[in-house]
């Protein structure tokens, strides 16, 4: 690949285009004509795909790439798009975008939710939101297999039957959060755990692996769920609004790139949430460069020629 990767402003200066609007220094989509801007994130996750739209861009146009990484949360990205120092945003998640950018409430049903984020965001900013790369990074609840199997838990609702007997470890933000967080659980589920524990989400993994914890909320797409063979329960109530991953493109770049519409359209429902996790493992576990982790997976796929 020919993609250049910018590691970009710390979380202060981040922080600060949030809160003012003004455009990151030295960044600005339309420096170079023949380079698209891309915003990925801190995650593995985000700079995994952004890297994979940007492989995509460059296989299918006459365009090179930037990425812009270490944008740290859905608004920060949203801000570098409305200043034009980005044209594509690669990891945008539809629960998330609809609570956080359009302030609206949580829409739970998948289809809705895409087809509200669609249009609001068409109206609202000129942007057009493509189909889902084929995965939902959700909150899912997490158990050894040997609880799973001990008390025959498969979904959610199974819990109940030993939820006083269950400790619980969670992201600290999700104990107090409206909405899809503790109380809302509690009301649409009918229970509560014996003891509910706050964490850094990225301990949860290791808490419930090590038995210091029954049962953990973490993220779908994790690659530690398969590297510790734990179980992911169903959200048989579909409690957690859908949070499916996609790319969005301003339409100005599609206007001026007609042939980014076709190059982005083939990445719709290629990736599943169990290979997403692959792609995080390799990444988080073995220490391979997301851009490298991307390049790879196109590559195997052949760029996806005959989608």
């Amino acid at each position: 690949m020919k993609m250049k990767k910018k590691s970009l402003l710390i979380s202060l200066v981040a922080l600060l285009l949030a809160l003012t609007g003004c455009s990151l220094p030295g960044l600005n989509s339309t420096s170079s004509e023949n380079t698209i801007a891309i915003t990925g994130g801190i995650t593995s996750e985000s700079q995994i795909l952004a890297s994979i739209v940007a492989g995509m861009v460059e296989h299918y146009t006459d365009k090179e790439t930037t990425i812009i990484n270490n944008l740290a949360t859905t608004t920060i990205n949203h801000q570098a798009m409305l200043n034009g120092d980005a044209s594509i945003s690669a990891a945008r998640y539809t629960g998330t975008d609809v609570t956080t950018t359009l302030k609206l409430k949580p829409e739970k049903d998948p289809e809705k939710a895409f087809n509200l984020v669609k249009s609001e965001f068409e109206k609202r900013y000129h942007q057009t939101w493509f189909p889902s790369y084929g995965f939902d990074n959700t909150y899912v609840f997490l158990v050894r297999k040997d609880t799973a199997e001990k008390y025959n838990l498969k979904t959610v609702s199974d819990l109940k039957k030993v939820s006083d007997q269950l400790v619980a470890g969670v992201d600290t933000s999700w104990i107090t959060r409206e909405g899809d967080g503790y109380e809302g659980f509690k009301a649409a589920y009918d229970f509560e755990f014996k003891s509910i524990l706050p964490m850094q989400i990225g301990l949860v993994y290791d808490a419930v692996s090590a038995g210091k914890m029954d049962v953990v909320l973490g993220y779908s797409t994790d690659g530690r769920i398969g590297s510790y063979d734990l179980v992911m329960l169903e959200d048989n109530l579909k409690f957690f609004p859908p949070y499916d991953a996609a790319p969005i493109v301003d339409d100005k770049l599609l206007k001026e790139v007609p042939e980014l519409k076709d190059a982005i359209d083939r990445l719709s429902g290629v990736i599943t949430t169990e290979k997403m996790q692959e792609l995080n493992y390799e990444a988080d576990n073995d220490l391979v460069e997301p851009s490298v982790v991307a390049s790879r997976f196109l590559e195997d796929n052949n760029y996806f020629e005959g989608k």
